[in-house]
């Protein structure tokens, strides 16, 4: 008899599904949702998961062609982009991420200061120097080299790119009107790379070069990053604290879509922002239905837990349960 509960109740909690899902494309979160799915998948073995970290641009272009069931972003879509999915296309923030001015000066020891001013005249290519009197006066004290700054920046449609020039587009009207935000721009200056893991060997390898990358691929690499001075006033290294500070307490839009750069908050780091999963509205298959929502609901919850321990930055229990109530809303 108690032979047979045991049957019955090893039964009832096996699932009454299958489903094997493929997603792609950002990079950045690429270590979080690799222990994600792996933690997933051994609590739910029935639901496999595989992920390309492609990019950004590339994920939501597989997802556009049917080539994905769902995609990751560091961007959100415009409306024209969302209208060009026929079924529509839902937001789920993941984690938030910073973006990071990343160096390899070998001779200074000390973690460097960015001013917004300073950081949209190297990219722009207005400013050569690694001693330029902006810089210097950034970073009283600091024996800064007489070297060419090398500017290395994406060539690929990247996620990372958008926050970047999305802040710049904020903190400089000059970039705004000649550069302007997007996953892909026309740089005005630097060498092209793909991918954060380009950036972090290209940046690695280059002497006086300068880049940007999400904070924890700085800290994996062991690359030099910046803080950067934000809309208070005060310069501010991008960290497990000061990213969330970011977040505002209550302007976060029904559908999630949101800049969070240039954050007004007095210890808010000024390149933050969440890193999207893009899942259609209506998914046909009702084995793959059932397993996104239930990925997404564990993700929203015992994901989140595991974040810190990667170094990622978790989502604010407020956006997290919010979400939870948005899942109903895949057809």
């Amino acid at each position: 008899m108690k032979l047979r509960l045991a049957i019955i109740w090893l039964c009832s909690l096996a699932p009454a599904f299958a489903a094997n899902l493929t997603a792609a494309g950002a990079t950045f979160p690429l270590p979080i949702y690799a222990k994600w799915f792996a933690s997933f998948s051994a609590r739910n073995p029935a639901i496999k998961i595989e992920y390309q970290a492609v990019g950004s641009g590339d994920g939501i272009r597989k997802l556009r062609e049917g080539a994905v069931d769902f995609a990751a972003s560091d961007m959100p879509l415009t409306d024209k982009q969302i209208g060009e999915f026929s079924g529509g296309v839902l937001h789920f923030p993941s984690v938030l991420g910073g973006v990071v001015p990343v160096y390899n000066l070998p001779a200074v020891a000390r973690d460097l200061r960015f001013t917004p001013e300073v950081l949209a005249a190297i990219f722009l290519g207005r400013m050569h120097k690694w001693n330029d009197p902006a810089l210097r006066a950034a970073n009283r004290g600091v024996r800064l080299p007489d070297s060419e700054i090398v500017v290395v920046h994406r060539s690929d449609g990247s996620g990372t790119t958008f926050v970047w020039t999305d802040y710049l587009s904020k903190v400089s009207p000059e970039w705004r009107q000649a550069v302007g935000s997007g996953a892909t721009v026309n740089w005005p200056t630097g060498l092209g790379v793909e991918r954060n893991e380009g950036m972090a060997e290209r940046v690695g390898q280059t002497p006086n070069s300068i880049g940007y990358a999400e904070f924890i691929y700085a800290v994996e690499n062991r690359l030099a990053y910046g803080s950067v001075r934000n809309a208070a006033g005060k310069f501010v290294q991008a960290d497990l604290v000061s990213v969330p500070k970011a977040v505002p307490a209550h302007d976060i839009p029904e559908d999630f879509r949101v800049s969070i750069t240039n954050a007004a908050g007095p210890d808010a780091y000024p390149i933050a922002a969440f890193t999207y999963w893009l899942v259609p509205a209506r998914i046909a298959d009702p084995a793959k239905k059932q397993a996104v929502a239930e990925f997404l609901e564990w993700m929203l919850t015992s994901g989140q837990r595991q974040a810190g321990a990667l170094g990622y930055v978790a989502l604010p229990e407020a956006v997290a349960a919010r979400e939870r109530q948005a899942i109903a809303k895949i057809q």
